[in-house]
């Protein structure tokens, strides 16, 4: 499982979460407390957190945590997961690294091809996407929350 945040001009680190599965209290320690709050604290105001449905992003120790924080979440549903740009971004990643010549052997040399290609990814790409945002919204109401061209 792999965790990274993006913004306008910057982005977190990649995380993955190895071995065990992503639960609502590793989100919250390793990802929220470790990664969000000092990532949206340089950010400042103009933070969002925005966050799918995922039994570990809806739990109640992790509303709690994000609201005595003082973290704005865009709660975004699942069905959805074409108009967030993340998403777009994990699709690039994978791309990138499924197109790699020499593909990875172990799960070490994965993970080290996957965080550099991370780092590759260009930045104005990633702000592009972010800036499409209002527009994508905007023709996803205008089709009425049905199939959209993105």
């Amino acid at each position: 499982m792999d965790w990274a945040g993006v913004s306008i001009n910057n982005r977190t680190d990649l995380y993955i979460a190895r071995n065990v599965a992503l639960t609502a209290q590793r989100y919250r320690d390793e990802i929220l407390r470790s990664i969000v709050v000092p990532y949206a604290a340089a950010i400042g105001d103009e933070s969002i957190l925005m966050a799918d449905n995922s039994n570990p992003h809806r739990a109640w120790l992790v509303d709690n945590f994000v609201f005595d924080k003082g973290i704005l979440r865009m709660d975004w549903p699942a069905c959805f997961p074409d108009m967030n740009p993340i998403e777009h971004v994990w699709n690039i990643l994978w791309r990138r690294e499924s197109g790699r010549l020499s593909p990875p052997e172990t799960i070490q040399q994965f993970e080290s091809s996957f965080l550099q290609e991370w780092k590759r990814i260009p930045q104005p790409l990633i702000d592009n996407l972010i800036d499409s945002m209002p527009r994508r919204c905007a023709t996803l109401l205008s089709v009425r929350l049905n199939h959209t061209p993105y």
